[in-house]
Formats: structure tokens, C-alpha cells, sequence
């Protein structure tokens, strides 16, 4: 009678709370995402720092540096490849302590009696071990959207997640060679790579053992859904995001060395890192700012849209006579930056294979690596033998890429 009676009696009605992202993320998790990208933005300047102060050869730290961004280009989207096959954990744990080691490694070898090709041979295997965070924890997200959310809202979650992920980029890259120059300053030049060895090993080893790794592709009963043929990755749709990020990485290569050779001729050229930032600045407002548009403002129109002010702000390039006009020039530009890098990622996991995101996603990343070490290469070469304005002509083109691309995925996304 009593458990009839129990069992008959109204239960109070229960608040249904909409999820949030924050809170299915948990707290720690974006914090922890952040530092742990840290290393990679600190890698290319550090090492550049270490080598020329170790050796006292500016080419050869050049090349060095070159080398760290070639390894990270040729097995970033393997690494990707293999979080989708065998997840997130397993591949960040060996990545990332193999990186830290290459790191500590490296920092030993540039004062010891050994071979500048030792040297190129270990960046090489730094740049391809670097724990590939910024990426995945893209398509972390980008999994947890897809599991707690209904399907009508997941699309501006996503857009909105994107938007954070870019402007967490662009302020860990601001922020990464000052980390750099303060520590190698104050300490030793070797002080920057053991920094970044070791926030690698505690923050990539928390972001690989955090239980959002274990839920970051949508599975059923525990099972890994399977991955759609690699030849999936090659359609137009997921193509045209991974052209438009190489367009991307070209801008940026191209801008920051045509920009330290128009500091160089006016006599300034340890500021160019201070003028570029104005560059992050929009950028990283702008990028915050995607969340906010309407849905009617279609992922296509928006990169259509941003390109165009980024390919206008990049004419003017050529004509700016004065350190200032080149600041606000710059910061016009990245008004055009962020929101075409959300964009672009917003794309990608919209139409990511089936099983397939983060290698998508590392794609994307990967292919910003290999246009600013190509671009960055080719513009020095103008910039030696032509001077700064027509260096300056390098940014249009690589903006002219990026719209480009934009175009061709309207094209695309019609079909």
C-alpha cells in the first residue's frame, strides 16, 4: 500500500536547462586549450632566437625556423588523421612528450659542438611532433556541440565556438613572442624553448587527459562511428576552407615581412612586432564579433564579404609613407582577418566527412603553416631585392587567394 501510494504521488516538475557550452565543456577546459597552444605560438620565434644568438647566423636560424614550420605542415594533418582513428588522448600524450623532449632537446644542442644540420634534422621533428591543440580542440568542440545540441541550434553554437577559437589564436600569437622576448631577455636565450618544453608537458598532457577528449566525436553506445573514404576530403566543399587558410597563411608570411622591411627602412625594425599587433587587434574583436551576426548573413556572404575589405586594405599597402598610416591600415585589415578565419573553420565543420573532423580541422591549420613559411621566403627575397613597396604587393596577392577562394566555395556550395 505505502510504495502504491508513493509511487502514485506527483513529483514536483523538473526545470529542463538548456545546455551551454561552457558547462558541457567544463570550466577548466578553456583555459586549459588556451595555455596548452601557447608552445606552438612560441616554437618559430623562439627557435629563431635561440639559433641566432647561439650560432650568430641570422640565415641559419631562418632556415631553422623554416624547418620546425615544413615539419608541422607535412604530418600536422597525419596527427590529425590519427585523433580521428584512434582519439584525441592516446595521440596528444605521445605527441606532446615526444615535442617537449625534441624542445629541451634542441635547446641543448645549439650551444653544443655539433653540426648545423643536427640542428635542422631535430626542428624538423619538432615542428612535426607539435601537439596539434588549436585544431582539435576545434573538433572537440565542434563533437560536443553535435551530441548536446538539437540539430536546428547547432549551427550558431558552432559559429560561435569558431569565433572563440580564432580570437583565442590571435591572442595567443600576440602574446606567444612576447612570452619569448621577456624570457630571453631577463633569462638566457635557451629560456624560451625549455619555457615552451615544459608548458607542453604539464598543459598538453592536461588537455590530452581531459574527459572532454573522451566524448569529442559523437559515438553510439560507446562505438566510433565509422569514418567516411578519404577521397571525401578532397571535394570542393572541404577543399575550398583548406585553399582559402593556405590564402590566409600566405597573408600573414607576406605582411609581416614586407612590414619588417618598411620598418627597416625607416629605421625601426624592432617595432614591426608592435605595428603588426594592431593587425590582431581587429582581427581578434572582429572574430569575437561573428556570434553576434544574423543567420540570414550566410557563412558564403560572410567570407565573400570579409575578403573584399581585406583585399581593399591590402591595395592600399603599397602607398602608405608613414609608420602610423601603416598601423591603421593594419588594424582596417584585420577587420577583414577574423571573421573570414571563423568562416573558413565554420565551413569545415559544417561539411567535414563523416568520422573525419580533425583531420579536417589540422588540415586548415596546416595549411596556414605551409603559406606563411612560403610567403614569408618569397616576400624576404622581393623585399632584399626590390625594397619594401614592392614587397608590399605581396599581402594583395595573397588576399586576392583568399577571396578566391571564397569565391570558388559560393560556387561550390550552390551544387
Amino acid at each position: 500500500m505505502h510504495t502504491t501510494l508513493t509511487g502514485t504521488r506527483q513529483r514536483p516538475a523538473q526545470t529542463v536547462r538548456r545546455p551551454s557550452l561552457i558547462r558541457e565543456a567544463g570550466y577548466a577546459y578553456f583555459p586549459i586549450a588556451l595555455i596548452a597552444r601557447l608552445p606552438f605560438a612560441m616554437m618559430v620565434v623562439g627557435i629563431l632566437t635561440l639559433v641566432v644568438s647561439a650560432r650568430g647566423s641570422l640565415a641559419l636560424g631562418g632556415v631553422t625556423s623554416a624547418m620546425t614550420g615544413l615539419g608541422t605542415a607535412l604530418v600536422g594533418p597525419l596527427l590529425g588523421a590519427a585523433a580521428d582513428r584512434f582519439g584525441q588522448r592516446r595521440v596528444l600524450l605521445i605527441a606532446g612528450a615526444t615535442n617537449s623532449v625534441m624542445l629541451a632537446t634542441f635547446a641543448w644542442l645549439a650551444f653544443a659542438p655539433v653540426p648545423d644540420a643536427a640542428l635542422l634534422a631535430v626542428a624538423f621533428f619538432i615542428g612535426a611532433s607539435m601537439p596539434q591543440v588549436a585544431p582539435l580542440s576545434r573538433s572537440r568542440l565542434v563533437g560536443i556541440i553535435g551530441r548536446a545540441y538539437p540539430t536546428e541550434r547547432r549551427t550558431p553554437v558552432v559559429n560561435g565556438a569558431m569565433a572563440y577559437e580564432s580570437a583565442a589564436d590571435e591572442i595567443v600569437f600576440v602574446f606567444g613572442p612576447v612570452i619569448v622576448g621577456l624570457l630571453a631577455t631577463t633569462l638566457n636565450p635557451a629560456a624560451p624553448v625549455i619555457g615552451a618544453a615544459v608548458l607542453g608537458l604539464v598543459f598538453v598532457t592536461a588537455f590530452a587527459l581531459h574527459p572532454t577528449a573522451a566524448k569529442a566525436a559523437p559515438s553510439a553506445g560507446g562505438v566510433r562511428p565509422a569514418q567516411a573514404p578519404v577521397r571525401e576530403l578532397f571535394r570542393a566543399r572541404v577543399f575550398a576552407p583548406v585553399v582559402g587558410a593556405l590564402g590566409m597563411g600566405l597573408f600573414f608570411g607576406a605582411m609581416l615581412t614586407s612590414l619588417t622591411a618598411f620598418m627597416a627602412e625607416r629605421g625601426v625594425p624592432e617595432q614591426a612586432g608592435l605595428v603588426y599587433g594592431a593587425m590582431g587587434i581587429g582581427s581578434a574583436a572582429l572574430a569575437l564579433g561573428v556570434a553576434l551576426f544574423p543567420s540570414r548573413f550566410t557563412l558564403r556572404a560572410r567570407w565573400l564579404t570579409f575578403a573584399s575589405i581585406l583585399v581593399a586594405g591590402a591595395v592600399s599597402l603599397p602607398f602608405v609613407g608613414t609608420v602610423g598610416a601603416m598601423a591603421v591600415c593594419l588594424l582596417a585589415i584585420g577587420v577583414g582577418i577574423g571573421p573570414t578565419l571563423v568562416t573558413q573553420y565554420s565551413l569545415a565543420a559544417a561539411f567535414s566527412p563523416r568520422g573525419r573532423s580533425a583531420t579536417v580541422m589540422t588540415m586548415l591549420g596546416s595549411a596556414v603553416v605551409v603559406g606563411q613559411s612560403a610567403a614569408s621566403a618569397v616576400t624576404g627575397l622581393v623585399a632584399d631585392g626590390s625594397g619594401a613597396t614592392a614587397a608590399l604587393v605581396a599581402p594583395l596577392v595573397a588576399a586576392a587567394v583568399v577571396l578566391g577562394a571564397g569565391v570558388w566555395n559560393a560556387v561550390a556550395s550552390r551544387h
